[in-house]
């Protein structure tokens, strides 16, 4: 190891006089991954249980992803959507039929934060402007997006905001019922809440919502930017519950680390941004479809559905009844852990120096989204190490 790439602190210094202050200081710096592994710049190796927040579906490195990104640059990088790719096509035609549904239509992005502005634009074309979203969702950073994301803390400093929103406590059909009217353009909802601490609703929240939405002739929107492309098992979670949306937004586990983004409208929904309403340059560039063809051909080659059923299993089952944990909450490989006292921040702190990457969503919450190639062993070695983290993470915590 060269003395380039051996001191963290150089890199954090650098990054700290080089980059906006807009994510704090990094906690690592990462060189390379393979799997569901990670190693920093100091050649310290860590199960990676976040993936990127639930970005990483094949892992890092992925063969498969490598030779698509690869073949495909080699061949057609980018020609701006003056013109069309094959890849692009094949793609929209693939997310249409894993959707269950022929009749739709497809905007690809870049990013989570896009296909949801674009969403929110699609929602405007049917002329109304009142949209109904719950509280403790996250839609993303940008304007329109922020305006549909409820935390005080991301909004306040940004307003005004665009839209006219109106925010309901998640997984109260009442609350949504009361709240949409004959005005109403779109019910937004995730089908699982994420960035909130992996909050699942009542099994019959989803289909109150389309009944609400089908009374009030609004779409009902479903945000699966997190908890979609196999994330819960299921190629998107909201087939749980065997409720049609209008609009679903995706990204993250899409491009299984590339960037890439869709906003798929279904049925009538499809044809609301018509040509001169909307764009990308970059969106759905035939490197990035590639990518995503390539992520959801090897989801199903290597039966990774049900690889995150098992493994997210096997976590909630071997973390349930650990010291200092309430109780587990998710679906597949989108964990949700709650815990008895504010200790998450120092949880995060003690099991990265056991070697595990995991995320805090707020004082008492942990939030495990894990590659979906996570190995039975390493789930096990997570499990095993709990009760050393969580008591290291007590001794962080006592003056």
């Amino acid at each position: 190891m060269s003395d380039a790439t051996s001191h963290t602190g150089d890199y954090q210094e650098r990054y700290a006089a080089s980059l906006m202050n807009t994510f704090g200081p990094p906690k690592l710096v990462l060189a390379r991954g393979e799997g569901a592994h990670v190693w920093d710049v100091d050649g310290r190796e860590y199960v990676d249980l976040l993936g990127g927040i639930a970005v990483n579906a094949l892992g890092h490195a992925h063969p498969a992803l490598v030779r698509a990104v690869s073949d495909q640059l080699a061949t057609l990088g980018h020609v701006s959507n003056f013109f069309a790719t094959e890849p692009q096509v094949t793609l929209a035609e693939r997310l249409l039929g894993l959707l269950g549904h022929g009749d739709g239509r497809v905007f690809l992005t870049n990013s989570g934060t896009e296909a949801v502005e674009a969403g929110f634009k699609l929602t405007r074309r049917t002329g109304r402007t009142h949209v109904v979203v719950a509280e403790g969702g996250f839609h993303g950073r940008t304007m329109g997006a922020l305006a549909l994301t409820s935390k005080a803390a991301y909004r306040e400093p940004f307003e005004p905001l665009p839209g006219e929103v109106t925010f309901v406590p998640y997984g109260d059909a009442e609350a949504l019922a009361a709240a949409v009217t004959d005005r109403t353009a779109a019910v937004l909802l995730e089908p699982i809440q994420g960035e909130a601490g992996v909050v699942v609703p009542p099994p019959d929240y989803l289909p109150a919502a389309r009944r609400v939405a089908d009374e009030h002739g609004a779409l009902l929107w479903l945000d699966e930017v997190q908890t979609g492309v196999g994330r819960t098992g299921l190629w998107f979670e909201h087939l749980r519950s065997g409720v049609r949306p209008d609009v679903v937004t995706l990204a993250k586990g899409l491009g299984g680390g590339f960037p890439i983004g869709a906003c798929i409208g279904l049925g009538a929904a499809g044809g609301l941004l018509q040509p001169g309403n909307h764009g990308s340059t970059f969106g759905g560039n035939p490197v990035a479809s590639a990518a995503a063809l390539a992520v959801l051909d090897t989801v199903e080659a290597e039966g990774l559905l049900d690889a995150a059923l098992k493994r997210g299993e096997q976590l909630r089952t071997g973390l349930e009844g650990q010291d200092g944990v309430d109780r587990t909450t998710g679906e597949g490989l989108l964990v949700g852990v709650q815990l008895l006292d504010d200790l998450a921040p120092e949880v995060v702190a003690a099991a990265q120096e056991a070697g595990f990457i995991v995320n805090a969503t707020g004082p008492s919450r942990l939030r495990l989204a894990p590659p979906l190639v996570l190995t039975e062993a390493d789930a096990d070695a997570f499990v095993a190490a709990w009760p050393g983290v969580h008591g290291s993470a007590r001794q962080g915590r006592t003056p």
